[in-house]
């Protein structure tokens, strides 16, 4: 069948009207495509379904699905698309859409939807925009002749890996599933680990074209309320035409950033456990179709470091464990400055401690031996990522070999330069969160040129940049980023040092 479209725009009383002309085995109609496309559907299937037709564009997309029965003596069409929809259970429901006679034809959509369709998730709708949402969501829509309501049957299937241990958070101790892509698994394994009437998942959807879904999961008596109604107006209010990297997307919509504060506002997770017990702190967890980890809000600079291995211990391990994360990425930061302020200035140099300057004269000034090497371990860091299974234990020996000895050996980096930037490059991957892994990197490498520039002042004066950025920086939620230590508060300080035992324990 050959279609035309032609679209004529007609002026009267100041206002404009958009037609279309179809054009078929020599007849057109005359179709007004702003009552589509702004109202209802007309109950003549052959109207909707042009309409439908047109909008999909059917003749070119081969996914989407439709075809033309008859139910009860009526002609219906039924749209869906492929591969999102269970086979088994579109086979069963046309079994028992035929099997209606015209004597039994309900006579309308709600009775059909109480009469005629054995399955549990079945709404009706009559709004376009709705519909059309729905159907390229994975919903089957059936259209019937005379209906003023599509049925809207809920049968989709997403593709999806299996629930497993998240690569990222992985711990020593707990659970071993993860997120996934599919953000209705993701809201079951929440819903697993709380079972309370009190518990909140809200739907909403932002983008123009992505349409995506996004989850809003909170404890209604516990959460923030205004924060909360914050959020969603800002949701709401993004103006964009597809969530392109999912949650970083989301969150620069989110939160408008000084670009020049690196310290994470968001903490991200893969871990349901951890998401549930953010849930049940009053915090709100965001999750987000196609991204398999959740996004924690508001989030301060404590929990930021905290992870799950801290609770799967004993309260002394656990303590112990983020003691000891503290530590590290406190020495993270001022290990290489501190080292290159001290040989640059020998004489500040203990006598005890003397076996830490250079035994040799750098071939390389030492500030540019640290930023080859912070640039160097970025370089390696990208390589592992995108190097094949099967070469990465060859390829590591001989970076192993040709960075490391004979690095060393040909004059370019000293000894001792490598020994403290291999620490760091280590002790970065204490702490499972990458934003706060870089965030330590950039001010530190603010530090060590700084301290090369202006010497003991210059190294000073970096600390108290990144301490200035850490108190100036506010979370999501206006409040103070290194809340209880700014504004103190020592039982709120001491519990977010401390592992402390769970309160509420039964005695007999």
């Amino acid at each position: 069948m050959r279609r035309t479209t032609c679209r004529l725009a007609i002026g009267k009383s100041g206002m404009i009207h958009v037609y279309s002309l179809f054009f078929a085995e020599g007849s057109f109609i005359l179709e007004n495509n702003n009552l589509y496309e702004e109202g209802l559907i007309s109950g003549n299937l052959q109207k909707d379904m042009k309409y439908l037709n047109a909008k999909l564009d059917i003749e070119r997309n081969f996914d989407v699905v439709h075809r033309v029965i008859y139910i009860g003596g009526k002609e219906a069409c039924m749209y869906f698309v492929d591969g999102f929809c269970k086979d088994d259970l579109i086979q069963k429901l046309l079994t028992e859409f035929m099997n209606i006679t015209p004597d039994k034809m309900p006579k309308d959509a709600h009775e059909m939807s109480k009469q005629n369709i054995p399955y549990i998730e079945v709404d009706l709708d009559n709004n376009w925009k709705n519909i059309l949402h729905f159907l390229l969501s994975g919903v089957f829509v059936l259209f019937v002749d005379g209906f003023q309501k599509a049925l809207l049957i809920d049968s989709r299937t997403y593709p999806s890996r299996s629930v497993e241990e998240p690569e990222k958070d992985k711990v020593l101790r707990g659970s071993k599933d993860g997120f996934v892509e599919t953000v209705i698994f993701n809201t079951a394994l929440i819903r697993r680990r709380i079972r309370s009437t009190d518990l909140r998942m809200e739907m909403m959807n932002a983008g123009e074209s992505s349409q995506t879904d996004i989850v809003l999961c909170y404890m209604d008596s516990r959460v923030d309320h205004a924060f909360l109604e914050e959020i969603k107006q800002k949701i709401e209010n993004i103006q964009v035409d597809s969530l392109t990297m999912n949650q970083e997307s989301l969150a620069e919509c989110l939160y408008q950033r000084r670009w020049y504060n690196p310290f994470p506002k968001f903490k991200y997770s893969e871990r349901p456990d951890t998401a549930a017990a953010q849930i049940l702190e009053g915090n709100i967890v965001i999750l987000v179709d196609n991204s398999p980890s959740a996004m924690i809000t508001p989030t301060t600079i404590f929990d930021v470091v905290e992870e799950a291995d801290d609770y799967y211990f004993p309260p002394i391990t656990g303590t112990y464990l983020r003691m000891t994360r503290f530590l590290i990425a406190f020495l993270t930061y001022l290990l290489t400055p501190t080292y290159l302020l001290l040989a640059t200035h020998p004489q500040w140099v203990p006598e005890s401690f003397s076996f830490i300057l250079l035994k040799e004269t750098p071939n390389v000034p030492l500030i540019w031996q640290f930023l080859i090497l912070e640039l160097a371990i970025d370089g390696l860091r990208l390589a592992a990522v995108n190097t094949p299974n099967m070469l990465s234990t060859p390829l590591s020996v001989m970076a192993a070999l040709v960075l490391g000895e004979f690095s060393v050996n040909s004059g370019w980096f000293s000894s001792e330069v490598m020994l403290y930037m291999a620490f760091v490059a280590i002790a970065n991957y204490t702490q499972a969160n990458y934003e706060l892994g870089y965030a330590l990197k950039f001010m530190r490498i603010l530090n060590l040129i700084l301290a090369q520039l202006f010497g003991l002042w210059g190294y000073l004066g970096g600390i108290f940049v990144t301490v200035l950025f850490l108190i100036l920086n506010k979370t999501v939620s206006h409040e103070s980023y290194i809340y209880p230590l700014f504004p103190f508060k020592w039982n709120k300080l001491k519990s977010r040092l401390i592992r402390r035992r769970l309160p509420g324990a039964l005695h007999k």
